[in-house]
């Protein structure tokens, strides 16, 4: 008990701490309620509980410890209460038409995932909310349109292995149009600034495809905007060798070529000062060009907080920042906190790059020439390994947990392939912008960036083809939460806190 004590005693005469608490334990509390709580909270309930917290809070103010608790417990029922309200309200009349064919009208109001064989779409309509589509490839159908749709409505359901339920949830999805029909298109809709960045990507997508054959063409629409939908076999590839990140937009992708990019700028052209608010407003406009969806803003952020940490070289100070970025995006979207493998995955990753990393660089070394090409190659592949490392041994029990998938050649491969990235990235981009004045230059240009192209396929796809790339292995959530103990103690202890 006196350990205890003195403990919470630390936490409450520090502010930084103190606030850290409250962070964790908004965030504990969502994680209960994702386990616990599957529909709304009646507002009485919601009400009674609140009064009691406040009084209670009131009652002990004058005694720091007993406050302390008593807010963090007050903050684990309000993530509970956050969380259940991001359900809907449904009526009994619309439970009633689960499983009966309708027709409604739904405006598209995202861009349309376009995959090989189908294109899932996400619909509003006035009667059902938001509605998860599955429709044809073709004919081709786009944002803001308006259609007059008849399909069986149906309610997702979570499987013995997967929350599908939960899956869509996080989109605000709680309504499945089953074997829906696009019968009528009758009008358009949607915001303008939106559909001016889409039309602006369906451009550049289709000089994408002129300038370079497939898989190739996809290749570069993904490590550009995120695109992944011609990559076919390719996908399975780069998810045996560790390397799906270069064609997913994820803080972890975005941080490592963000640094890589300052180390090119800051030996060359630019101070870091300046360096650093040119990657900054790169990362913003990317963000904006992809088409702002939450996965890719969720991402941007995450790397400009690494970027920021690295610019004030307070690597060990940044955790209320990320904290405090974990419960914005989950009091947005209290969904995300345990239902979107991309928001841990890129926190997860973000944490690893922030406190890891550091912990590596005592480890490896590498010594420069003092030749300044030299030097830079060097700084990059130092840059990259560290990173790559950093980012996989924080992300590993997660990934075990979730997908269930080790690539043992994942090291190698992300060291062999992921240097060449930010070159792809800045070559591809000048090859379509340039082609778009004159072509033939563009298309040299892009004949160039083939090469590189071509080396990271087929390092890929050479390392995926051995037996020994990839091995299926899956451990229990307790695992993975001890193996994040154990990471966390050791870099409680080399920290000496």
């Amino acid at each position: 008990m006196g350990e205890g004590y003195l403990f919470i005693q630390k936490i409450v005469q520090s502010k930084s701490k103190t606030f850290l608490a409250f962070c964790f334990c908004f965030l504990f509390g969502t994680a209960i309620a994702s386990l616990y709580i599957d529909t709304r909270i009646s507002g009485p309930v919601i009400f009674g509980v609140s009064l009691a917290s406040v009084g209670l809070v009131s009652i002990f103010w004058s005694n720091p410890q007993v406050r302390f608790i008593l807010l963090c417990c007050s903050g684990i029922v309000f993530a509970c209460f956050r969380y259940s309200v991001a359900f809907p309200t449904v009526t009994t009349g619309i439970e009633k038409t689960f499983g009966t064919k309708q027709t409604v009208v739904g405006t598209i109001i995202a861009e349309p995932d376009k995959r090989i064989e189908k294109t899932n779409y996400i619909v509003e309509t006035k009667e059902y909310g938001r509605m998860f589509v599955e429709g044809t490839r073709y004919p081709e159908r786009k944002y803001g349109e308006v259609y007059k749709l008849y399909c069986t409505i149906k309610k997702p359901e979570a499987s013995d292995d997967f929350r599908y339920d939960m899956y869509l949830a996080r989109q605000g999805i709680f309504v499945i149009c089953d074997n829906g029909v696009f019968r009528e298109k009758i009008g358009e809709d949607g915001n303008v600034l939106f559909h001016g960045i889409l039309a602006l990507k369906s451009i550049v997508a289709d000089r994408i495809n002129r300038l370079w054959h497939e898989p190739y063409a996809s290749f570069v629409a993904g490590i550009l905007y995120g695109y992944r939908g011609g990559l076919g076999s390719l996908n399975e590839d780069f998810s045996r060798t560790g390397v799906t990140h270069i064609v997913a937009v994820s803080g972890f992708n975005i941080t490592i070529i963000a640094t890589v990019l300052m180390t090119i700028i800051t030996r060359f052209f630019l101070p870091r000062r300046k360096a650093f608010w040119v990657v900054v407003l790169g990362v913003i406009v990317f963000v904006v060009f992809t088409g702002m969806s939450a996965s890719v803003v969720r991402a941007g952020i995450m790397g400009i907080i690494t970027l920021v940490a690295y610019q004030m070289g307070r690597l060990s100070r940044i955790g209320n920042t990320l904290a405090a970025t974990a419960v914005a995006m989950t009091l947005h979207n209290p969904f995300v906190l345990m239902w979107d493998a991309g928001f841990q995955l890129s926190f997860i990753s973000t944490m690893g790059l922030v406190y890891v990393s550091p912990l590596l660089e005592g480890i490896v070394r590498f010594k420069t020439k003092d030749v300044p090409i030299i030097d830079v190659g060097v700084m990059m592949l130092r840059e990259s390994f560290l990173s790559t490392m950093a980012a996989i041994i924080a992300t590993l029990p997660l990934i075990l947990s979730q997908f269930g998938r080790l690539s043992l050649v994942a090291p190698i491969v992300n060291v062999l392939i992921l240097w060449t990235i930010p070159f792809l990235m800045l070559f591809s981009f000048i090859a379509v912008l340039v082609s778009f004045v004159f072509y033939p230059l563009g298309q040299v240009i892009a004949w160039m960036t083939w090469v590189g192209l071509a080396y990271v396929v087929e390092v890929v796809r050479w390392f995926s083809s051995l037996s020994y790339a990839a091995v299926d292995v899956r451990i229990p959530s307790v695992v993975m939460l001890l193996l994040y103990g154990v990471m966390l103690y050791c870099i409680m202890r080399k920290k000496q806190v």
